[in-house]
């Protein structure tokens, strides 16, 4: 099938380096779409010698990488219905033609996949470059399941197949692009990985990546995970404490496992309310992942029980410290099920609610 090759670039207060990509990726058979991100009048000299090579769209104000990246696979989408490649690149130079043109052709073998073209962090690499490269892709690994070399590559291929879904995705600055992985996984999109060479200018000045500001942005998605299980955890833990003590005041036998019991159905109205609104934003129907939710819910339930029984009766432990230990061992189970299949997007068929 042949594509049309596009080079999207956006641009945020670029140098003399952003022409030359420009001029390079035209002179590859590309066609040349760069987003103008609010950089404001003293940068139009900039952009005007560029545009004899490209399309240049522009944001009256800064709105950030990711929203640039959107309105240009917008503007795609609307020029070319289909069979096209679009071609993500830094304007600063750090990507060369030749690693883009290696990305684009692994993605017309599979267009039905996420290419990242993945530095391998070798040599003299800035410290913040690799530090955060290194606790990103270990928390993606975490959070998903999935494992990718390189979390923060910017040089990304992708086909007309997965530009829609590209467009729906959260996030308007650094953080769309973690959001983009996030998003594959739970889809279960492809993910492939070309290597590319490690090219850093300075010491990666060029960035507009703030550490901290940009770094909780990355990571707050994936916290939302954590949070919502905690938070649940933290309602369980409380109400199993509350009824352990009505038990144990009314004498009633089997007080251990009625107030477990109790305690999890609190917690697990909560847990899945939140997590399908809140956490994953799941537009599946609600009776069928609130099926398979109290399915699960009702399985730990059982798995629980009897864990706890058997820490606390059996084997004499602490009853809280058994709640402890067995909410720890759930919580990961529950987490994975979750994440990995109920609330899993699948498609467009499973847009609709009930």
């Amino acid at each position: 099938m042949n594509y049309e090759r596009i080079a999207l670039i956006p641009a945020y207060k670029p140098d003399a380096a952003f022409t030359d990509v420009v001029r390079e990726a035209a002179n590859a058979g590309f066609t040349v779409i760069a987003v103008n991100d609010g950089s404001g009048t003293e940068f139009d000299g900039v952009f005007e010698e560029a545009s004899s090579l490209a399309t240049i769209l522009t944001h009256p104000q800064n709105r950030g990488k990711g929203a640039a990246i959107k309105t240009g696979i917008q503007y795609i989408s609307e020029m070319y219905k289909s069979d096209f490649i679009v071609v993500t690149l830094d304007a600063d130079g750090q990507h060369k033609v030749s690693d883009a043109l290696s990305v684009l052709r692994a993605c017309e073998e599979r267009p039905d996949a996420l290419i990242l073209g993945s530095r391998e962090f070798k040599g003299n690499v800035p410290l913040r470059s690799r530090f955060g490269n290194n606790t990103t892709r270990i928390v993606y690994k975490i959070a998903t399941g999935v494992s990718i070399r390189d979390t923060q590559t910017g040089l990304r291929a992708f086909s007309d197949q997965l530009a829609d879904a590209m467009q729906c995705i959260s996030g308007e600055r650094y953080e769309y692009e973690m959001n983009v992985l996030l998003e594959c996984a739970r889809r279960n999109t492809p993910i492939i990985e070309i290597t590319i060479e490690t090219i850093y200018l300075g010491q990666n000045e060029s960035s507009h990546f703030h550490a901290v500001r940009d770094s909780f942005r990355v990571y707050k998605e994936i916290i939302k995970f954590f949070a919502s299980s905690f938070t649940c955890f933290l309602i369980d833990y409380a109400a199993y404490m509350l009824f352990v003590w009505i038990a144990g005041l009314m004498n009633l036998a089997g007080g251990l496992t009625i107030a477990n019991i109790a305690a999890r159905v609190i917690s697990a109205g909560s847990n899945y309310a939140i997590n399908r609104n809140l956490v994953f934003h799941s537009k599946s129907r609600v009776a069928r992942s609130a099926a398979e939710y109290f399915a699960l819910a009702a399985a730990i339930l059982i798995g629980n029980t009897m864990l706890l029984n058997l820490l606390a009766q059996r084997w004499g432990m602490n009853q809280y410290l058994a709640k402890l230990l067995t909410e720890i061992v759930f919580f990961t189970i529950s987490w994975l099920c979750q994440r990995h299949i109920i609330f899993k997007k699948k498609g467009a068929s499973d847009d609709s609610k009930a």
